[in-house]
């Protein structure tokens, strides 16, 4: 079936939850499910929202083919495996299916030049596929268990990111894992006061792509996303 585009909305994809025990109605089964934060962030940035629950990785480039652009929506940490680190103690449970099929859906996006942004845990898959690592524990940024917390984020002059918030803002964010090494072609484009890199991107030569660690899609600053909508127009107008 084709995927038929709003006129003026591009169709952006964002990954999806598969969790068991969701309740509705008289209902108790695995579903499909995804922070409504993220589909309405798309929606006020002018897109139109599209989940995309796990599926098999080789579907991937048959989605991707179909979007305007990608979110990797945030979630639980990425197994230490797949960039050749060892499980360390506070490490939390692995999610082999979401694993696979969001690094299928980034690189899928990078080699059909899709715009994407990645999202807390979309930021560091991103640079585990170009080939980088990751903390995996860090004290300061999830301080109370379930409950956002907000601190300074500063860009780095002359990024992408930059160009869309060229201002220090303060943000919602909830991890207790980071970029340690970067991946292939990747820099940093903002910093938290600790020096926890913060945004990750390609040069700026390079198709539209971003991560950023904390989570825009709990805050009412819609510029990180409107970014990549503008991205995803003006990829199909081109």
């Amino acid at each position: 079936m084709t995927v038929r585009r709003a006129p003026g909305r591009p169709l952006i994809g964002i990954s999806t939850y598969l969790e068991t025990g969701a309740r509705w109605g008289v209902w108790e089964l695995e579903a499909a499910l995804l922070p409504a934060g993220y589909p309405r962030l798309v929606q006020r940035a002018g897109g139109l929202a599209a989940m995309l629950p796990p599926d098999a990785p080789e579907s991937a480039p048959g989605a991707v083919a179909r979007l305007d652009g990608l979110v990797i929506a945030g979630g639980p940490d990425v197994e230490p495996a797949h960039y050749g680190a060892a499980r360390e103690p506070l490490t939390g449970p692995p999610a082999h299916a979401r694993d696979a099929w969001e690094l299928a859906l980034i690189r899928a996006a990078l080699a059909a030049r899709v715009p994407l942004l990645g999202v807390c845990r979309g930021m560091q898959l991103l640079n585990v596929a170009l080939g980088g690592t990751l903390v995996q524990h860090l004290d300061g940024h999830a301080e109370v268990v379930g409950v956002f917390g907000e601190h300074p984020v500063t860009p780095v002059p002359g990024t992408r990111y930059a160009a869309a918030v060229p201002e220090t803002t303060t943000v919602p964010a909830y991890h207790h894992q980071a970029v340690d090494r970067l991946g292939r072609d990747l820099l940093a484009s903002a910093h938290a006061a600790d020096g926890t890199i913060e945004a990750i991107e390609p040069p700026a030569a390079a198709p539209w792509t971003l991560g950023v660690q904390w989570h825009p899609e709990m805050a009412e600053d819609t510029r990180v996303m409107r970014a990549l909508v503008q991205a995803a127009v003006a990829r199909t107008s081109e």
